[in-house]
């Protein structure tokens, strides 16, 4: 007998299922409070689980294998082609059951604890910088205001800001001066609190072996091999390094009608802050000393941008190779048809 299908569309507290009796053909809308639905599956035999991609998701899909059953997240662009009508729980979830049966579909790989540790501690990172630039922005426009003008950049903005405050010390408001020392001091606090994230992400690296091999790929540093780790949950869900790729989006957009096919730029699809991240390490390749051969012909004929793009492409086919095969970074290794 085959399993039984689930789609399941969660939420913060009203959980949705839609599934079809194997025995009698009847279609089964049930709605579930949250402290329900662990209990309700911890009763059923083993059966295929359908999520949609979402906060929660990663929890919910541990819970779910520890009973038994089969889970396949799916992003939402391959469910919203199937969600009819109008959109609500019922139809999400209906929409969700009829995608994950789908012949050839592509699903979320259900990452670790530890992984999604990882990520975390990427996402409170990359907030922190956010706030530091727009802090740093801010004090930029506001010393404008009284023909200060600072420099681009963070280095030479916090350079020359304690000069510009004790020039405007003798004309502006006591309160105001020291406001503006409290922003800038707070600058400091913010990459304090970044590099402690760093030294955290740098002591999980030398404890876990996957991000070692990936890292001694030329323009992986700290970060892109954490993220990528993390973020590919098992290197085995993607068939090939092609697929990987494509999944970060570093590969063309396509259009075409009539057999005429047309590429356009990347396709931006997947993690963009792993793609960012892939994308600025391969531009560090491109200026160093030595660039790879390849590349440095590529760029005598295509924009520098095409060539970045297509370095980032290459390191990232190479480190779902380094982990779906478990193998240590080798220079100049040429890969050989099986």
């Amino acid at each position: 007998m085959n399993r039984i299908v689930v789609g399941v569309d969660i939420a913060k507290r009203v959980f949705q299922l839609h599934w079809v009796e194997a025995e009698t053909g009847e279609i089964v809308a049930l709605q579930l409070k949250r402290e329900r639905f662990l209990e309700h599956f911890a009763n059923r035999s083993s059966c295929l689980i359908g999520m949609e991609a979402c906060g929660g998701s990663q929890h919910w899909a541990r819970s779910l294998q520890k009973l038994g059953h089969e889970v396949k997240l799916l992003s939402g662009r391959m469910v919203k082609p199937f969600v009819g009508g109008n959109k609500n729980d019922a139809a999400d979830a209906r929409a969700i059951w009829t995608a994950v049966q789908q012949p050839g579909i592509k699903v979320v790989a259900v990452k670790s604890e530890e992984q999604q540790a990882v990520l975390a501690l990427h996402r409170m990172r990359e907030q922190l910088v956010k706030f530091r630039t727009a802090q740093i922005n801010g004090l930029r426009g506001l010393l404008t205001e009284y023909g200060e003008v600072m420099p681009q950049g963070r280095a030479g903005i916090k350079r020359d800001i304690p000069g510009a405050l004790g020039r405007l010390s003798d004309r502006l408001p006591a309160i105001v001066i020291e406001t503006l020392r409290e922003q800038y001091a707070r600058l400091g606090e913010l990459d304090e609190q970044i590099s402690q994230i760093e030294r955290r992400l740098r002591q999980w690296q030398r404890e876990d072996s996957a991000t070692q091999r990936i890292a001694a790929i030329p323009g992986v540093g700290l970060l892109s091999a954490t993220a990528a780790v993390a973020t590919m949950g098992d290197a085995k869900a993607f068939k090939s390094g092609r697929e990987f790729a494509a999944w970060l989006g570093l590969v063309p957009r396509q259009t075409g009608t009539g057999g005429r096919v047309r590429l356009l730029g990347i396709s931006k699809r997947g993690d963009k802050y792993l793609r960012t991240l892939l994308i600025h390490g391969a531009r560090s390749v491109l200026t160093s000393k030595s660039p790879p051969e390849w590349v440095s012909e590529l760029m005598k004929r295509r924009p520098k941008n095409v060539a970045v793009v297509a370095m980032a492409n290459k390191m990232a086919r190479t480190i779902w190779a380094l982990l779906a095969y478990e193998r240590a970074y080798q220079s100049g290794y040429v890969s050989q048809p099986v």
